[in-house]
């Protein structure tokens, strides 16, 4: 049986053609590598799931699972001591090395760094295929299954393979497409405010890595300021990206028009497509911007009010759609392109400096029937072409993971490290918050 690639999968597969488009996933298994046993649970698992045999055809934009056995990458990396260090050089790796773009092809790898007790399993993927929700499940069943524990539900058939594609949604929200495209031009006259990144190379589309710890503190602090201030997680989030990146753009203060800093919110929307999305592994994503001037002084509660004012009118007018509808103008206009103006595409008429995505892994694992989540757990999701950093964060054990990637035609770690600094300090601030 054949599926069909939805809006957001074509899309990734044209921004491969300009980079690679891996994000990577890392779970912590409490027990010695035995890296032989591992292959064998990791090749069992998939071919159980029937995630093998993967043949894509990209002219008529079908993909399909053949089955049969698993062919599979398995690196193994000594952690000497470091095991996060050698994890974040594992992941830059992974971001920036491409997948083969043959018909057929295995859209997963594995490194497995061993720590002598235990051991960080990553998996890369080609984004196209899944969805980091999906990910997060199949990651932690392959695990359970290392471990020796059961995982809640059987591998064979877990997934949906061929799921719904972007049009069914779109019909089953016809009120939202008119909204979002009379929506269109205010978005248009937006990104005109905003402040365009800056790259030394527009060509160069390196991607590095950092990642931090925020620990249980930091999420009690979000969870409590969101309530005292009545906003959400990701308004918090938003708002202290949005002050971090503004000492590193005060140049836009001296623009005559473009003053604007803007990030972006990645939007999962598996929930819109229905009881049938539910089980899919293919990603349903959608995105919004947020923007503001930041003048000299703006403090972090009211840049969190004003970030909040904006989130709740795209919620209540569900304008996330509005990026689809985008989405599908661009790949149209992507045929006429040359590689050199489709690299450039995005920052010009789409300016955002950095991206937010999160995932509660404790929640999914919750819902999928896993009680008593027991691994660590940080991803790491690559840039693309829409905006030059990512904040990846993840609550995993009432921790907080942050995986940053970055593109270094666009900033330099040293840049890195202070925008990251501020991020923190920002969210450690909101420990302070009295409770409502």
């Amino acid at each position: 049986m054949e599926g069909r690639l939805n809006l957001f999968q074509r899309m990734m597969l044209r921004w491969r053609e300009l980079h690679p488009y891996n994000p990577v996933h890392v779970i912590r298994i409490a027990a010695p590598l035995d890296a032989v046993r591992l292959r064998k649970c990791i090749d069992a698992h998939l071919e159980g799931a029937g995630l093998t045999g993967l043949t894509v055809d990209l002219k008529r934009w079908r993909f399909r699972y053949a089955g049969g056995p698993a062919e599979v990458a398995l690196s193994v990396r000594a952690a000497e001591g470091d095991a996060l260090g050698v994890l974040a050089v594992e992941i830059e790796r992974e971001f920036n090395e491409p997948f083969p773009a043959a018909a057929k092809a295995t859209p997963f790898r594995f490194v497995a760094v061993d720590a002598g007790a235990a051991f960080h399993l990553a998996l890369a993927y080609d984004h196209f295929v899944a969805g980091g929700d999906s990910i997060a499940l199949l990651l932690e069943e392959i695990a359970e299954r290392y471990a020796g524990g059961k995982p809640a539900r059987a591998a064979t058939g877990r997934f949906d393979l061929h799921p719904a594609t972007y049009r069914r949604l779109l019909l089953r929200h016809p009120l939202q497409v008119l909204v979002g495209l009379a929506a269109l031009p205010r978005m248009v006259a937006a990104s005109r405010r905003s402040f365009r990144p800056r790259y030394a190379d527009a060509d160069d589309q390196y991607n590095a890595f950092k990642y931090f710890s925020l620990g249980p503190k930091a999420l009690n602090g979000l969870r409590g300021a969101g309530k005292a201030w009545g906003v959400t997680f990701n308004d918090l989030l938003l708002a202290s990206a949005l002050q971090a990146l503004a000492p590193l753009t005060t140049a836009r203060l001296r623009e005559p028009r473009r003053r604007e800093l803007a990030v972006a919110s990645i939007v999962n929307i598996r929930d819109d497509f229905g009881a049938d999305a539910r089980s899919a592994l293919s990603p349903f994503l959608a995105s919004f911007r947020v923007a503001h001037p930041l003048p000299d002084g703006t403090g972090l509660r009211e840049l969190v009010r004003a970030v909040h004012a904006e989130t709740a009118r795209v919620k209540a007018r569900r304008l996330d759609l509005v990026s689809l509808l985008a989405l599908g103008v661009s790949a149209w206009m992507w045929r006429f392109l040359t590689p050199r103006q489709r690299a450039r595409f995005y920052p010009k008429h789409y300016p955002a400096w950095a991206g937010i995505t999160t995932l509660n892994v404790d929640a999914l694992w919750s819902r999928s029937g896993r009680r008593d989540a027991r691994f660590d757990y940080l991803r790491a999701v690559p840039t693309g072409p829409l905006c030059p950093m990512v904040f990846a964060v993840t609550t995993a054990r009432d921790d907080l993971h942050v995986g940053v990637s970055y593109r270094t035609a666009a900033f330099s770690r040293a840049a890195v490290d202070a925008v990251t600094s501020e991020f923190v300090r920002c969210i450690e601030s909101l420990r302070e918050v009295p409770c409502a």
